[in-house]
């Protein structure tokens, strides 16, 4: 048996002499400790037990170490103040063990690019870490921030309050996404073609006007209006509807429907930004800061293999 538990060593009486000898009373040390000054007494009585030597004598109206208690101090005080220390540190992150469940808001065109990928990182780096998807959109994504409805959002924004953080993922243009077998677009439609065929859109507003109304006004022959991404590459494939869509959303779509193909817009759209925002208030969070890197490093490298492939595409 260890020698400190064979002679009944609490370990909590050494705190009790550092006190004492920091002090120069038992009164004072009570105090401190917040415990009663007959306590004191009485730890200090079992510590010269345990020990076998006296380790504080009287002065005056207080207490000094004897030889045997100054040395034992000095022994214990850099342990002690290390356990201390590591006792009140935060917890330390550890993505291999961390079981966190993140909330994280999502437009929908960011969901097919961003979240088998992030998916299939955690479960390499943070296997028992859970994540919840909810949907957002630039209205809405303000108040489920402020109201901690989710941890941190990847999509549009506009004006935000101070206490949001954005970090700009990519700003990104739109495309014409076709099927060639029904639709005769071209590598470079012109406007005329454009509008004369039929249009399947996305709007949150749930009516027949997209970002080709808002932007150019002039109104498109609209079939059909959906109210996300998630289904467009299915509507799209074997009909004669063109959609206009985000670059980077064509791209997964086109990995799942490879009939479909895509085209410049045939006039100017202001490109989109894509930024990932969360609460000020989980700016030290270790786990979220975690997820937050992983989705910029995801982006990036996302990113990276699409100009790769587009380059290889045109030579």
């Amino acid at each position: 048996m260890n020698v400190a538990y064979g002679r009944d060593l609490d370990l909590n009486l050494l705190r009790v002499l550092v006190a004492v000898a920091d002090t120069g009373s038992v009164t004072l040390a009570a105090a401190r400790l917040y415990l009663t000054q007959p306590a004191i007494s009485a730890a200090l009585r079992r510590l010269t037990v345990a020990i076998g030597a006296p380790l504080v004598a009287r002065h005056g109206r207080g207490v000094v170490l004897t030889e045997r208690g100054a040395q034992l101090v000095a022994d214990v005080r850099p342990h002690l103040d290390a356990v201390i220390a590591a006792s009140l540190a935060p917890p330390r992150f550890d993505p291999r063990t961390s079981e966190r469940t993140i909330r994280l808001g999502l437009a929908d065109s960011a969901e097919q690019w961003l979240l088998p990928p992030l998916l299939r990182l955690l479960a390499r780096e943070a296997p028992r870490m859970r994540v919840v998807v909810l949907p957002v959109q630039f209205r809405t994504v303000g108040d489920a921030l402020a109201l901690r409805r989710i941890d941190m959002a990847v999509t549009v924004a506009d004006e935000l309050p101070r206490a949001i953080r954005r970090h700009p993922l990519f700003t990104g243009g739109f495309v014409c996404l076709f099927d060639p077998r029904h639709v005769k677009l071209g590598k470079r439609p012109s406007e005329r073609a454009y509008f004369a065929h039929e249009h399947v859109i996305v709007s949150y507003n749930g009516d027949l006007r997209g970002l080709v109304e808002d932007y150019l006004g002039r109104q498109r022959r609209v079939r059909c209006s959906v109210a996300a991404f998630h289904n467009i590459g299915a509507i799209v494939e074997g009909s004669a509807l063109v959609a206009t869509v985000p670059a980077t959303v064509a791209r997964a779509i086109v990995r799942l429907h490879p009939k479909l193909q895509t085209a410049p817009v045939p006039f100017h759209i202001p490109p989109g930004s894509m930024d990932l925002l969360w609460p000020t208030a989980l700016d030290a969070d270790d786990t979220c800061r975690f997820v937050r890197d992983a989705i910029i490093h995801l982006t990036k490298t996302t990113r990276a293999a699409s100009t790769k492939g587009v380059a290889r595409g045109r030579r």
